[in-house]
């Protein structure tokens, strides 16, 4: 689960910002929407409004980029020259930090970067503000490039740990490179913690971009029957036209052919040498293919959406074949059955773009009136509809805005002491809020100099 996430000169963020998913203790609505972790709350819903531009979706961008640092390994492209670019001084260092709790264990996991080089990384055990953080390691790079590493004290005072620690140093460090992966993979009984809080960012947290396309589903619905009816079940349910859907299998040689045998020796290749035994490739329509090794031999998988038409006759389409909004859906069913049944931290950015407004309440009423849900939900959004304090409390609504000096500000709507039956919708399209465009007047703009007659 995602306590709360710092971060300071990137994008359009200049000052240090933070957002967080802790309860504000004055309100009292909507208890079921908070989690109890280790005796700490923790709230299951966050939604992130602000006018275009402002920087709502910076801070989904930087801890999609953070989440990308740590599992492969380096440092972004779209890091590189991010700084904040109305700092009074350059080159000044930037800033991640996120708290978080997995398998009931809470971390502090920070990261400072420099001039494209990593100068500080730290991991420690939270104390949740209630007893003092608890070292795991921190890693120091100097100018030079040298780096040093300080492990837990168990860690230092143990003469093999010492040794890989010399060879670490020595042989796999490098100033660009985050370590919390490369120690996550160590066979050492003082690193377990490490473990964890990898598979947090490698498994726990999903972010869903606004271009991102359905993946794995033609899998999943091939091999899990429970999961497809509860897909089918949703899709049905918006009455999009959907009657179904399934998956088409080939063998991999019946599929490509078999005058491409080097290209499909590599094909094989990348599947037997991925963790899963399974890869995802995209076609030039834009169809995920799903390979996977099953009983031996590795097989093709495509998603298949069926519709009815004339005398009930079944037809089933490609997934190019469908509109914007029923592939954004698509997407959506794996997110909201993990969010729903795990412990699973889904952070959606424009969560209504290309569906309509009575669809995206439907979904995000489903998760929030649900008192049995386990995950959490985090989601940038225009749509002033979903500002309803039956779904909603007061701290669960946050806002994005530009201050003077063009950096992103973010604040709740706790922070207003708003009465809880007070139409808050009504409120935010005034400007009471801040966070909305604010136009000036046509004329003034000068729009009717290119009015057509």
């Amino acid at each position: 689960m995602l306590i709360r996430f710092v971060i300071e000169n990137l994008f359009s963020f200049g000052e240090r910002k933070e957002f967080t998913t802790i309860p504000n203790n004055r309100l009292k609505t909507l208890k079921s929407h908070k989690y109890q972790l280790n005796d700490f709350p923790l709230l299951k819903l966050s939604s992130i409004y602000g006018a275009n531009g402002a920087g709502k979706s910076n801070l989904i961008k930087a801890l999609y980029l953070l989440q990308k640092l740590v599992v492969k390994e380096e440092i972004p492209f779209q890091l590189k020259d991010s700084q904040f670019k109305f700092n009074p001084t350059e080159n000044e260092k930037q800033l991640f930090v996120i708290e978080f709790i997995q398998d009931e264990t809470p971390f502090y996991y920070g990261l400072e970067l420099f001039e494209s080089n990593i100068v500080t990384e730290e991991l420690y055990l939270s104390g949740l503000g209630k007893v003092s953080d608890k070292l795991i390691f921190e890693r120091k790079t100097n100018t030079k490039g040298n780096t040093t590493i300080n492990f837990l004290d168990e860690f230092e005072k143990d003469e093999k740990s010492q040794i890989l620690k010399a060879v670490l140093i020595e042989e796999f460090v490098k100033p660009n490179e985050p370590i919390l992966k490369l120690l996550s993979n160590r066979d050492n009984k003082f690193l377990s913690n490490v473990k964890k809080a990898f598979e947090w960012f490698n498994e726990t947290l999903q972010i869903i971009t606004p271009d991102a396309k359905p993946r794995a589903l033609a899998h999943r619905i091939d091999i899990d029957n429970d999961f497809k009816k509860y897909a089918e079940d949703m899709m049905c349910s918006f009455n999009i036209g959907i009657n179904g859907l399934s998956t088409d299998k080939k063998e991999i040689k019946e599929f490509f052919g078999k005058d491409n045998e080097n290209e499909l020796d590599e094909l094989v290749k990348k599947v037997e040498d991925s963790p899963k035994k399974m890869i995802g490739l995209r076609s030039r329509k834009g169809d995920e293919l799903i390979l996977v090794k099953e009983a031996g031999q590795i097989w093709v998988k495509i998603l298949k959406v069926e519709h009815k038409g004339m005398d009930n006759k079944v037809v089933k389409f490609d997934l190019d074949k469908e509109s914007d909004g029923t592939v954004r859906l698509l997407d959506f069913v794996p997110a909201f059955k993990s969010v729903i049944s795990e412990k699973k931290v889904f952070i959606v950015d424009e969560i209504e773009r290309s569906i309509h407004p009575l669809l995206i309440k439907e979904l995000v009423k489903k998760f929030s009136l649900d008192p049995n849900t386990k995950g959490q939900l985090i989601f940038t959004t225009h749509e002033s509809n979903l500002l309803d304090q039956e779904l909603f409390r007061q701290d669960e609504i946050w806002f994005a805005e530009k201050n003077k000096s063009g950096s992103t500000d973010l604040y709740s709507l706790s922070d207003f002491k708003e009465h809880k039956t007070i139409d808050i919708r009504k409120g935010y399209l005034n400007g009471r809020y801040g966070s909305i465009p604010f136009l000036g007047n046509l004329k003034d703009l000068n729009w009717h100099e290119y009015d057509s007659n």
